[in-house]
Parts: structure tokens; C-alpha cells; sequence
């Protein structure tokens, strides 16, 4: 399966994917999160739940000295969160590391059900420059090698149109950005209106796609303030569709219920004077 998850900044994206990660480790042999701002610790403590990932931070040695069989020894672990080092890799470099990780996965582990977790997919095959042709195989002949991919990104526009144009199913939550809702529009089949967020009014939006308690609106958001100044989003509305035809309207804290604590960064508020 090749699955899209995007959302705008702050829509609980990564709360998202990370109990798409766990709700998945009992169906594959190997789910592997790709991860760029090392998000995803949540999966990997006891003190956050029942910890079902191991965790591994790649830099720079990664990149340069592992061998493909220290890669698949990585891989042999079962569920693994790889976080980028940020101090020693940049986008070029963690699209290298992400390409041989993909590439001992696909080619050396043709037994295993793997599942890989791109996060920040914009950055791993973007729309403008180039990213190793191991990486966006995962969204064409991956399905044949008993292998999936979760992309995920706050950027639709921005993600290579190869990868984009081939998902199988797709998680989309709201945007502000025009060129991200066209990029929805063109591989979707109903009003993009609805991944306006602000519970505005939808005309023509099917029935399934309708919010129980307000009908046909745009997807919402419910967020609180913590001590600092900054928000966290506790709540968000997702459209769910795919290629059979399914359509369905989901919200986060009542859908996905992880067992894991998702603890990343919320950011910091900024005082506006109101």
C-alpha cells in the first residue's frame, strides 16, 4: 500500500502518523519511521507507553562508513525509529541515509513485510531537485516486494508528483495554502473546499464526508493553551479516501486512540499583545 498523510502545520500530523506506526507493528515484520526532526520518541520509552520501537539516531558515520549488511542488522531489530542527527546531516545527506536504509530494505529483506514511515516526505523526494530513484520506487513497484510507504508531509506542492500521483489511500487534513489544496484537488474527487479549515460551509460535499454535528463543513481543529504561551492541537478532523472508492471524515482523538504518548515538540507562542 502507498499511503499520503498531510495536514498544515499544527493539524497533529505527526500525532497522526505516529499511531498510524504503532497500529501497524502487529500487521508487518517491520515498521521503519523515517525521521526527520526526531518526532517520533514517543514510540520508543517506557515512560511514554509500551515502547514497540527501538530507537536509532543516524549522522554522520551512517552515512559515510555503515555497510548495507549494518543497515539490515538496523533492520533486523523489527520496529525502528531512525531520527536524524541535525548537526551532521542535511537534506542531501538524509536522503542518503533514507535511500540506503529503503534500498537494503527492498532488496536484501525480499522475506520481510516492511512498512516505511517518510516523515517530512517534501524533503526526502521533492517536487524541485532531485532524491535517489531507490526512494521513489517505494510508491511505484514497492506494492510487488511486499513493501508499503506512509508519506507524510505539511507540504502536498512539494512533494515530487510521481510519488504524490501514485498513493493507493490518502490522509488529508486542512491547509491555507492554495497551492497545497490544488495539489488535493488534482488527485482527489470531491470539493477541496472541504480541507479549508474553519468548519465553513461545503456545497456539493458527499454525504459520508459530512461532520456529525455540523453537516457539511470544512475540516476543524480544537487546540489549548499551555502554561508557556504556545497552543497543542488535542483534536482534528481528517478525510480519508482511496482508490475503491472509500470516503470517510475521522478526528483524531476519537479515531486513533495510540497507546504511545506522542511527545514532540509543540513550538513556542508568540506574544501578539491580545
Amino acid at each position: 500500500m502507498n499511503l499520503g498523510m498531510f495536514a498544515g502545520s499544527g493539524w497533529g500530523k505527526s500525532f497522526g502518523a505516529s499511531a498510524l506506526a504503532e497500529r501497524n507493528t502487529s500487521k508487518y515484520d517491520g515498521v521503519v519511521v523515517l525521521d526527520y526532526k526526531d518526532e517520533y520518541r514517543g514510540l520508543c520509552s517506557k515512560e511514554h507507553g509500551p515502547a514497540p520501537f527501538v530507537h536509532w539516531q543516524a549522522g554522520k558515520v551512517e552515512r559515510e562508513l555503515w555497510t548495507d549488511d549494518q543497515y539490515r542488522d538496523l533492520l533486523e531489530n523489527g520496529h525502528v525509529v531512525v531520527a536524524r542527527n541535525s548537526r551532521h546531516l542535511d537534506n542531501e545527506g538524509w536522503r542518503e541515509v533514507v535511500a540506503n536504509i529503503v534500498r537494503v530494505g527492498r532488496r536484501q529483506m525480499r522475506d520481510h513485510r516492511l512498512l516505511f514511515l517518510i516523515d517530512e516526505a517534501h524533503r526526502v523526494a521533492p517536487q524541485s531537485g532531485s532524491y535517489p530513484e531507490v526512494i521513489g520506487g517505494l510508491a511505484t513497484t514497492g506494492r510487488g516486494e511486499q513493501k508499503s510507504a506512509a508519506w507524510v508531509s505539511q507540504r502536498p506542492a512539494s512533494v515530487d508528483k510521481d510519488v504524490f500521483g501514485n498513493f493507493d489511500a490518502r490522509f488529508f487534513g486542512g491547509f491555507k495554502d492554495k497551492n497545497d489544496l490544488n495539489a488535493i484537488d488534482a488527485i482527489t474527487e470531491y470539493p477541496k473546499e472541504v480541507h479549508q479549515p474553519g468548519g465553513s460551509r461545503v456545497p456539493s460535499l458527499p454525504e459520508e464526508l459530512h461532520a456529525p454535528d455540523a453537516g457539511a463543513v470544512s475540516v476543524r481543529k480544537w487546540s489549548k493553551e499551555l502554561p508557556d504561551g504556545s497552543k497543542v492541537t488535542t483534536n482534528s478532523e481528517w478525510i480519508y479516501s482511496d482508490d475503491d472508492g472509500e470516503l470517510a471524515r475521522l478526528q483524531s482523538a476519537e479515531d486513533w486512540n495510540p497507546k504511545c504518548d506522542h511527545v514532540g515538540a509543540s513550538g513556542v507562542g508568540i506574544d501578539v499583545g491580545l
